[in-house]
């Protein structure tokens, strides 16, 4: 996968191209790619503005559309094909899962981290094609949340990770939070690892921590499985979690509700 970043704090992303994480064996193992453009070098005068007061008064300082589209086609010109281009910004549609997957599929994509107040609305119409949100909160500029998605859609490209199941396995993948995890040692401050997992029953296991899956989504994330329809085995793996819970419901799931309450 080739991608860009435009940045005018383009040394933050040393952090993903320095050879450590995720995002650096991607890169050290040819499956990402990633260029870092500073709009400061296609700016106009001596002093590299890339900023300027909002028309209409108010606070802050907005980036100018010039410089950000220059380096936008230095990005689209170096590609090796056409791009699509990723702005994140509050406004965005919520990033997750299931927009990482459809990013990982795609070939080439040019990231626009904005800063100060905002960026040039004539920018985004015009240029932009997909706006993404990590969130309902500000950062103090885009690079983080481009860095996380970026680390986000690595882990995905096949070769990656070590283990080709790791991906698949994880939190949000099939739509429900992770189950717990245990290592090494058996017993740790007093408690110890569930006895089905030394067990060597791999059906077992299986169905524990698909259990367990469920039940700490019902937890922790009710709104999940609210989303979703759960098949019959589901359904009786959640229903043996709740009436073996040892702590309270979640609070907006009333107490004592049935399944068909909770997944409907």
């Amino acid at each position: 996968m080739w991608t860009a970043a435009i940045s005018i704090f383009p040394r933050m992303f040393d952090a993903l191209t320095g050879g450590d994480g995720v995002v650096g064996r991607a890169i050290a193992r040819d499956l990402l790619s990633l260029r870092v453009i500073d709009p400061r070098d296609h700016a106009d005068d001596r002093h590299a503005t890339v900023d300027d007061r909002p028309y209409g008064g108010g606070p802050g300082m907005v980036m100018k559309a010039e410089p950000l589209t220059r380096a936008l086609d230095e990005a689209r010109a170096m590609a090796p094909g056409s791009v699509t281009t990723v702005f994140v910004s509050p406004q965005g549609r919520r990033f997750d899962h299931r927009v990482a997957l459809e990013l990982a599929g795609m070939d080439r994509l040019v990231f626009v981290a904005g800063r100060y107040e905002g960026v040039d609305e004539r920018f985004i119409r015009r240029e932009v094609d997909l706006e993404l949100s990590l969130g309902d909160f500000v950062l103090s500029g885009g690079e983080l949340a481009v860095m996380v998605v970026l680390d986000a859609v690595a882990r995905l490209l096949p070769g990656t990770l070590g283990n080709a199941e790791s991906a698949g396995a994880e939190s949000h993948a099939d739509g429900l939070l992770d189950h717990p995890h245990f290592t090494r040692p058996a017993s740790f401050g007093g408690e110890a690892v569930p006895d089905v997992l030394l067990g060597g029953d791999h059906g077992a296991v299986a169905r524990w921590r698909r259990r367990e899956a469920l039940g700490r989504t019902w937890q922790k994330r009710p709104d999940l499985l609210a989303a979703r329809a759960l098949d019959a085995d589901d359904r009786r793996l959640l229903q043996e979690f709740i009436a073996n819970a040892s702590f309270d419901a979640p609070v907006d799931v009333p107490v004592g509700a049935t399944i068909a309450d909770t997944t409907e």
